[in-house]
């Protein structure tokens, strides 16, 4: 039985390798052929041979020269129908139906192509997905708070050119080995993918020519300003690690990590008086969007907001820090190169378009996501153990390593010259000492003048003349805005939970269709239905009227909002609101009389 078993044996290999046949050979490793069931036909194997021979001419030379990379392909009926190939060590199966129509070129090609990157990649000329940066790059990065270990899932869930790619490192690089083969604009929609191919083999196919400008949708552009921005990393002429001090609410007592981008104007060339151009600079905010009642601590300890990378105008971010929230605001430049400013705005873009990671208060926030963007954005700072929950904890680090020199903020015109923006709440005081010197107002400190009722403010408010009304009206602007910030959360909650919105039906359909805008400019690849990576030209150009759309009508809908929600507000909140109105109207009809019967210009 045992001799008849090898006689049975042998004569099966006899079979096998008669079908076996050298079809292709390179100057480092060859493919062998064989049937999975019946011989191929000559059509299929004049077909098969083409493939092979094409195939391997697009690999790179290192790649195609590579010893101990041999390959036996075996043509198979039996693999799932979605499924083109697998490789298991030397041998590639791959779908014979493939080889049975002209028009299955290019699957066939991609295949062939995909397999070939498989044996690559875990040979000892390969390693690719093991590498630290290009797990780093494909969305695999390590975990703040466990040293050596990467997340599990990619959060790189948008323009992908196949969402096959996030199932593990491996098809990752197999993926993208195909397009860097295949596609000549890969170069221009993953370029930080395409250099470290390119930088890995020495080589790189012929590309075509890519748009000098970095695509991204502000999430929340001023009325004058287009949502759709082309950034050219040309005329950024320095990033500073902006830090926004914490203050005393939960979720902002470690301040907020961003990078401030300093925008050259038009016609200004990159240099110093660069930061005068505060018009033109930008802030990349990783921020949780929100948009269900409220910021909960229990939901952002679990991962159930988004994270997302925002683009915001620089003003904006001043005003919204120093002015609402009474914040003062770090900025202090990184010590960058100008290929890795060009670099670091790369994978911001690539981020933000690709991107849609969980917020975590601990494990994943605006601190983690920074250090992330600047380890991966710029492959020096992987060495500056830059690794920290905490803004302040980022910041120290990036002091400690040289990449950071908080010696601005020391500089007697720090404020001048745009180093720190201090919390307007020091502005406040001082214009309400300068009332104070006018009247004797019931109060000394200016929070305790803001919390008075409006009410009780008016009196003093009819009785200023020019000086002090005009210091006592940027008070009362504080305090409307002070006020907006207080309801804004209880608005949402409000309006947002059945049980209180059923009055206020109007203003609840009006903020849902706010958070679906808003979400939509904040995860702009869902404005998009075809390609990948970076938006090419005709793309852009498809989603410019888009999203200027989108944008006025998230003005058009935050406008009517005001309006309606005003209904949902409990009575003595809408009272608060009315009467601080009539205190900005009154106390602004009075000063424009003033002035007037002084003589001067009429005030609008």
């Amino acid at each position: 039985m045992i001799r008849q078993a090898r006689v049975q044996v042998r004569a099966a290999l006899s079979v096998v390798a008669l079908l076996l046949a050298p079809i292709a050979s390179a100057a480092g490793w060859s493919v062998a052929q064989q049937a999975g069931g019946a011989p191929l036909t000559a059509t299929e194997s004049a077909r098969a041979d083409a493939a092979i021979t094409d195939a391997q001419a697009r690999l790179p030379p290192n790649w195609r020269d590579a010893p101990e990379l041999d390959v036996v392909i075996d043509w198979r009926d039996d693999l799932p129908d979605a499924v083109h190939g697998r490789t298991f060590g030397p041998h590639l199966r791959l779908q014979r139906a493939l080889l049975k129509d002209d028009a299955a070129t290019e699957p066939l090609r991609s295949a062939l192509l995909h397999e070939f990157a498989h044996r690559y990649d875990r040979s000892s000329d390969g390693g690719l997905s093991r590498d630290p940066r290009l797990l780093d790059l494909a969305g695999w990065p390590q975990r703040p708070l466990r040293f050596g270990m990467r997340v599990r899932d990619s959060a790189m869930r948008d323009r992908s050119p196949d969402p096959y790619e996030r199932t593990s490192p491996a098809e990752f690089v197999a993926v993208n080995l195909e397009h860097f083969l295949l596609d000549a604009e890969y170069a221009c929609r993953r370029p930080a993918l395409h250099a470290y191919f390119a930088a890995h083999f020495d080589w790189a196919p012929p590309q075509a020519k890519c748009a000098p400008t970095l695509p991204f949708v502000e999430a929340e552009p001023g009325a004058d300003a287009a949502p759709l921005l082309a950034l050219d990393p040309a005329r950024v002429y320095a990033v500073d690690y902006l830090l926004a001090e914490g203050n005393a609410r939960p979720m902002s007592r470690w301040g907020h990590s961003m990078l401030r981008l300093v925008v050259c104007a038009p016609g200004r060339a990159p240099g110093p008086d660069c930061r005068l151009d505060l018009a033109h600079h930008r802030v990349l905010s990783f921020r949780a969007f929100v948009d269900d009642v409220q910021i909960s601590s229990l939901r952002g300890l679990t991962g159930r907001y988004p994270s997302r990378l925002f683009v915001l105008p620089f003003d904006q971010v001043i005003d919204e820090y120093t002015r609402i929230e009474l914040r003062g605001l770090q900025s202090i430049p990184l010590q960058l190169s100008t290929g890795e400013i060009d670099a670091l705005l790369t994978q911001a873009a690539t981020l933000h378009w690709s991107y849609d990671g969980r917020y975590y208060f601990v494990g994943n926030n605006c601190a983690v996501e920074t250090w992330k963007l600047l380890q991966t954005g710029v492959p020096r700072l992987r060495d500056a153990r830059l690794r920290s929950i905490t803004p302040t904890g980022l910041l120290r680090k990036l002091v400690r390593s040289g990449d950071a020199d908080p010696a601005v903020l020391g500089r007697e015109d720090a404020v001048r010259a745009g180093f720190y923006f201090p919390s307007a709440d020091a502005e406040y005081q001082a214009l309400l000492d300068i009332a104070r010197a006018a009247q004797p107002l019931p109060a000394s400190r200016v929070d305790d003048w803001l919390d008075l009722p409006p009410d009780a403010r008016a009196p003093w408010l009819a009785d200023a003349q020019l000086r002090d009304g005009a210091a006592l009206l940027v008070l009362e602007h504080a305090a409307r805005r002070r006020e907006a910030l207080r309801l804004r959360d209880v608005l949402k909650r409000q309006l947002l939970d059945p049980r209180h919105a059923a009055g206020a039906a109007p203003a609840a359909a009006t903020l849902r269709a706010l958070l679906a805008a808003g979400d939509s400019l904040s995860r702009p690849a869902q404005l998009l239905t075809e390609g990948y990576g970076l938006p090419q030209a005709a793309e852009r150009e498809s989603l410019q009227e888009d999203v200027e759309a989108r944008a006025q009508g998230l003005r058009g809908l935050r406008g009517r909002l005001e309006d309606e929600a005003r209904v949902a507000l409990a009575p003595e909140a809408r009272t608060r609101i009315v009467a601080l109105d009539r205190n900005v109207d009154a106390l602004g009809a009075r000063l424009r009389a003033l002035h007037r019967e002084a003589g001067g210009l009429q005030l609008d």
